[in-house]
């Protein structure tokens, strides 16, 4: 009853905290042993940060501290209970809240303020003198993010980060593949309507869903989604503004050389059916392509956005998870801090850089990079040769040209194309109702499939521009289907995320693919690999009309005439195996 009363007197002090003064002006509260301090740091360009500090009352001694930088204020004790955990395992814990949030009086505008506030709540932590110039930062998702913005800059007291599903704005959210999605249409209000979170709001599943499907049977425009939803959405309407990898999403993390100069070892846990994967893996490919000798390493396994932040589970939709590939991940972050700042044992599952669970073979295996991995690739071109309902996939480059025809009628609102989110994982039957499916002939030997396929498709078009989704499925010798990777791309950003590229109407256009999703997936003798192409055409994503417009402006009154496209039969994909 104690605690719970003195959990109450912080929460009470946090909300009412009007007499705080500048930098470090604090409410102390004494709680079992722990000192539990909240804070405002003033930034260099005079924002205010939220921020609570916890440490032991007896111990004197200057200490390392363990961060989290967050949007999310949890006032259920939860944020309490993480810091203390820290302080627990001999560190100090501290909890920064995103500019505007809990007791920070500025605007709230997600992403956009990360990279310098981190920095600057890392610069006020490392002058305190309960610190011993040392900080090291954990956390998932936003959390993910906040870590890799802080080294935009680099702070030379950031030791270590620990980030787990990190979000990469502009790269796997809002939009994936300069395709905008809508989860971070109602992610907005959530984090944005107040200084904690808006728990109605973000538990209104039938009110996001109503207008996904309000927005896609009216053939308006994708920035009228709020208009439609009756509530402005401003941080929305700011995101559809930049559809290219332009600089607004650049200066928010770390880009190109500035991963040269990013020299602290870092561990990475990742999902592979975490569904912003290539946000996570964004960074750690670009931290090694930048600095070849990074100390990177990554834990992936059969995980979801949510189950990678915590201990996996052992069924992941429908698909009973090995028991090899459950996981602590808290525990694997202590013990990485204790490796780092105390000399401690480095985490068993690291074996190499890249550490990754085996789906159907219940093992672990290890790699000094992503490419390693793998092998070996399969090359199959998607061939116009029909086998019953399907087409095949050739290890032979086709001798005489064709080409398979395919009309998506943008009016109809009744058929939506590319299924390709992996819910079920297995699946009973491959989908007909549209698109292309290309099979491979059965596995002469068992394999694993490891890494992340690419390919190229050879299209024309009737317009300026389209939106495809290429997914990889195992069929199984009993014909099931186990989801393996998939892409969803914009063809006029194919060739550079940063600026677009239009189609010319009737002429062949190569589009290379190359951000699929990692798996690693032991694919058993009898089995065959299969690949489904289509045009991204449904609710869940901004709508490509084709017209050449700025995509979010265009409409149904747009169109003129269906999309007509041409599948060539040179388009191929590699898929990376690890073959004994």
């Amino acid at each position: 009853m104690k605690i719970l009363l003195n959990l109450c007197i912080i929460l009470l002090l946090g909300c009412n905290s009007s007499n705080k003064s500048k930098n470090n002006v604090q409410e102390t509260v004494l709680n079992n042993g722990y000192l539990i301090e909240d804070v405002l740091i003033e930034t260099r360009d005079g924002g205010k940060i939220s921020a609570i500090i916890c440490r032991k009352k007896e111990i004197t001694e200057p200490q390392t501290v363990i961060l989290q930088s967050t949007i999310y204020v949890r006032d259920t004790g939860r944020d309490l209970k993480t810091i203390k955990e820290s302080v627990d395992r001999g560190y100090i814990g501290v909890i920064a809240y995103a500019r505007g949030k809990r007791l920070s009086p500025n605007e709230i505008w997600p992403y956009e303020n990360d990279a310098n506030d981190t920095f600057d709540v890392i610069h006020w932590i490392n002058e305190q003198e309960w610190c011993d110039g040392r900080v090291g930062m954990f956390g998932g998702s936003y959390n993910g993010f906040t870590q890799w913005a802080s080294l935009k800059n680099p702070h030379p007291a950031l030791k270590t980060i620990v980030p787990y599903v990190a979000s990469r704005p502009g790269m796997g959210l809002p939009m994936e593949n300069n395709i905008f999605i809508n989860p971070n249409y109602e992610w907005a209000f959530y984090v944005g309507n107040n200084k904690y979170l808006d728990t109605v709001a973000g538990n209104d599943r039938q009110r996001y869903r109503n207008l996904m499907f309000k927005w896609w049977e009216s053939g308006a425009a994708y920035k009228q989604m709020d208009s439609l939803d009756g509530i402005p959405n401003k941080w929305f309407q700011r995101w559809v503004s930049h559809p290219s990898f332009d600089e607004y999403w650049q200066k928010m993390a770390p880009y190109k050389e500035d991963f040269s100069r990013i020299d602290i070892p870092i561990l990475s846990i990742d999902g592979y059916y975490n569904d912003s994967q290539n946000s996570g893996l964004y960074y750690l490919r670009e931290h090694y392509k930048y600095n070849p000798n990074a100390e990177h390493y990554l834990v992936i396994g059969p995980y979801s956005h949510f189950g990678a932040q915590r201990t996996g589970a052992e069924e992941i939709n429908g698909y009973q998870v090995d028991g090899d590939a459950l996981i602590n991940t808290n525990e694997i972050t202590y013990q990485w801090f204790d490796y780092i700042f105390k000399n401690g044992e480095k985490p068993e599952k690291l074996k190499d850089k890249i550490n990754y669970q085996v789906m159907g073979a219940n093992e672990w295996r290890s790699a000094s990079s992503i490419a390693h991995m793998s092998n070996r690739n399969l090359k199959f071109y998607l061939t116009d040769q029909r086998q019953k309902d399907i087409y095949t996939m050739s290890r032979e480059k086709p001798s005489v040209s064709g080409f398979l025809s395919q009309t998506v009628d943008f009016a109809d609102r009744e058929i939506g194309n590319n299924d390709y989110y992996p819910n079920p994982i297995i699946r009973e039957e491959m989908d007909l109702s549209n698109g292309f499916n290309f099979i491979s002939e059965p596995l002469e030997s068992s394999v694993m499939v490891n890494g992340s396929f690419l390919g190229e498709l050879d299209v024309s078009i009737n317009k300026k521009d389209f939106d495809f989704g290429v997914t990889l499925y195992e069929v199984m010798p009993d014909g099931r289907l186990f989801h393996l990777s998939y892409i969803v791309g914009r063809a006029s950003y194919a060739h550079d995320i940063t600026t677009r590229e239009l189609l010319e109407p009737g002429q062949r256009e190569k589009i290379p693919f190359s951000n699929t999703h990692l798996v690693s997936k032991k694919i058993s003798k009898g089995s065959r690999l299969l690949i489904y192409v289509n045009v991204n055409k449904n609710a869940f994503s901004e709508l490509n009309y084709g017209t050449g417009k700025t995509i979010s402006e265009e409409s149904i009154n747009d169109v003129d005439g269906p999309l007509k496209i041409k599948w060539y039969n040179d388009s191929f994909v590699e898929i990376p195996i690890w073959k004994n």
